[in-house]
């Protein structure tokens, strides 16, 4: 079954058909999906949907571009919300310089901490960094991050950076953009990235692969990401979904 490890079915792009999507997943084999959060209510709204669905675990963090707002008294919910059965991650965090605001100087201070978080509760982070390389993997090297492990996700750097998240013992998330003319530079990190290290995602309803680019994804088409993988390693996209699903488990601690 397909280990979905990054999705956002709390956003409203799924309010009109939410449970009859969520409903075709087993049987159309996507075996467990994992919610990731952005924020207080997103936290609320994806522990909800955990327990509608027994395949369905959620994530527990504060996205870089959530957290001006961010206290000291929320960051003590979120540890507490970790303590749920079915919160498998802190995440996403990270840094996004995409936009001007919130400034580098709070993204920092929460994403630090929040890795200090995962620390605490021995879970594995979830990353989240845009156009901000050089800080992400500075402040992930100055905490000791692969201490504690996780995934980066929605990879979008070069096979170097790669090459140092991966000695470090992390998990490269790959979703849509595999499929992208514009993704050779994904396609180079999957080339070079062990297969034990790859796991499948489609940050759903963003990113949907080709040829559906543009409209609104799902975890059903994660074997479009599977097959992509599967060709450029030179393998079939059976094994890919069984190694990434492995991994995901491991990377969950499930």
């Amino acid at each position: 079954m397909i280990f979905e490890t990054h999705a956002h079915f709390d956003d409203e792009a799924f309010d009109n058909d939410r449970d009859d999507l969520l409903s075709s997943m087993v049987s159309s084999g996507i075996g467990t999906i994992v919610n990731a959060t952005s924020s207080k209510r997103t936290v609320e709204a994806s522990i909800e949907l955990t327990r509608k669905y027994p395949f369905i675990y959620t994530t527990i963090g504060v996205h870089p571009s959530d957290c001006d707002e961010m206290t000291e008294a929320e960051l003590k919910w979120l540890e507490e919300m970790c303590s749920y059965d079915k919160a498998v991650a802190v995440g996403e965090i990270g840094l996004d310089y995409h936009y001007d605001e919130p400034s580098k100087d709070i993204q920092k201070k929460w994403f630090e901490a929040q890795i200090e978080l995962a620390r605490r509760v021995h879970f594995p982070m979830i990353i989240h960094s845009r156009d901000a390389a050089k800080d992400t993997l500075d402040i992930m090297k100055s905490l000791n991050a692969g201490d504690i492990g996780g995934d980066i996700h929605c990879f979008s750097y070069s096979v170097e950076t790669a090459r140092e998240y991966l000695n470090m013992g992390f998990y490269i998330g790959v979703g849509g953009v595999i499929t992208f003319k514009n993704g050779r530079k994904l396609r180079e990190v999957v080339e070079y990235a062990p297969i034990e290290q790859i796991v499948l995602e489609t940050d759903s309803p963003y990113l949907a692969p080709e040829p559906y680019r543009g409209k609104r994804n799902s975890s059903l088409n994660l074997p479009l990401i599977a097959q992509k993988i599967a060709e450029i390693k030179n393998m079939s996209a059976e094994d890919v979904i069984s190694i990434t699903e492995k991994n995901a488990r491991k990377l969950y601690h499930m």
